[in-house]
């Protein structure tokens, strides 16, 4: 199954599940196929049987390292060679860095002053160059766009991206082919990556399955968006959720999780 055409997604063409399975042997042998878990305390006290995908078990401890490496991988021998550079609050700039490294691209990272300190420090270890902007001052897209206009880079956004979302669908992939079919599959969303990927891969694998977003209640611009049938920006959101802070979704990930999520609902 594929999102429908839309005004939105002209001049651009959106992955499908034949991206995530290129992207699946992409990653094969750099990411970890993480576990999927079971609890019975779990079960017993939402009277469900409940399966979660280990991803902080991934690579750099998040499912962020799937699209950052098949987005590199993807590239030609000279775009490697010459660099990337992307922009993130953390988890993202970790799987770049790091992907970076094992394939011998440099990276540079444009992270928020207030991004976790721990992130910042994983990122640098990795070998990436951190460039630092105010969140809630400076549009970091069009800092990405001048930096990497001027040093000749190839600019991987973290969640708006083809080669991103399908690395972040192998995910699921991997969910349904280890664990068997799902009523219902819950994502986690913040610009969509991952979500726009679940939905491809859940689609394809599981037809009948269910498959909602949850984002942070004071970062509800997913829900927002679902609900007028256009992306709806937001105030950079307040949240706990340090990796969920998108004020909104983008012209890949939406029009996906437009025409097949269930629902997005807040926590």
């Amino acid at each position: 199954m594929t999102a429908a055409a839309s005004p939105l997604t002209d001049g651009i063409t959106l992955p499908t599940y034949a991206d995530v399975e290129a992207a699946a042997e992409r990653i094969r042998g750099a990411a970890h196929r993480t576990p999927a878990l079971t609890s019975r305390t779990a079960n017993e006290r939402t009277g469900s049987n409940l399966v979660f995908k280990a991803e902080n078990l991934q690579r750099m401890g998040a499912f962020k390292f799937r699209g950052g490496y098949n987005a590199i991988a993807a590239l030609t021998a000279e775009q490697r060679k010459a660099g990337v550079l992307t922009f993130s609050s953390g988890n993202h700039a970790q799987a770049i860095a790091y992907a970076g490294k094992l394939l011998g691209t440099p990276t540079t990272i444009i992270m928020p002053q207030d991004a976790p300190a721990a992130k910042v420090a994983a990122t640098r270890g990795y070998g990436a160059e951190v460039v630092s902007y105010d969140r809630y001052t400076q549009d970091r897209l069009a800092l990405a766009d001048g930096i990497a206009r001027e040093r000749g880079l190839t600019l991987i956004p973290p969640y708006d991206d083809p080669a991103v979302i399908a690395g972040q669908g192998t995910a699921t992939k991997e969910l349904i082919e280890d664990a068997g079919q799902f009523d219902i599959i819950l994502a986690c969303l913040g610009g969509g990556g991952l979500l726009a990927g679940t939905l491809l891969a859940a689609k394809a694998l599981n037809p009948g399955c269910r498959v909602y977003g949850v984002e942070p209640e004071a970062g509800n611009d997913g829900q927002l968006s679902l609900r007028k049938g256009e992306i709806v920006r937001i105030d950079v959101p307040k949240t706990i959720a340090d990796g969920a802070q998108t004020a909104f979704l983008g012209n890949y990930t939406f029009p996906i999780i437009r025409d097949l999520v269930e629902d997005i609902v807040t926590v």
